[in-house]
């Protein structure tokens, strides 16, 4: 007998979420980027990555990176709370 087929590990399916287009977050049809930079701080937006590296179906590296971009304001406790 050979060796036992490798497991495979389920890969999960991406997240859908609804497409945002810019002319729905910004109003104006002819937007500045100081515009939609200042729309997307009042808002803020969560990046969310996996990186991983296997060889032989075997997990070598796992690179897991989550960052929020937004005002300070927005995640920070106000001082008179």
């Amino acid at each position: 007998m050979g060796p036992p087929p490798p497991a495979s590990r389920p890969i999960p399916p991406p997240i859908s979420r609804p497409r945002r287009r810019i002319a729905d977050v910004v109003d104006a049809d002819e937007a500045t980027l100081l515009e939609v930079l200042d729309n997307l701080l009042e808002k803020g937006v969560v990046l969310n990555a996996e990186l991983i590296l296997a060889l032989a179906n075997v997990d070598l590296i796992y690179v897991g990176l989550s960052a929020v971009v937004c005002a300070a304001d927005r995640v920070l406790p106000r001082a008179d709370e």
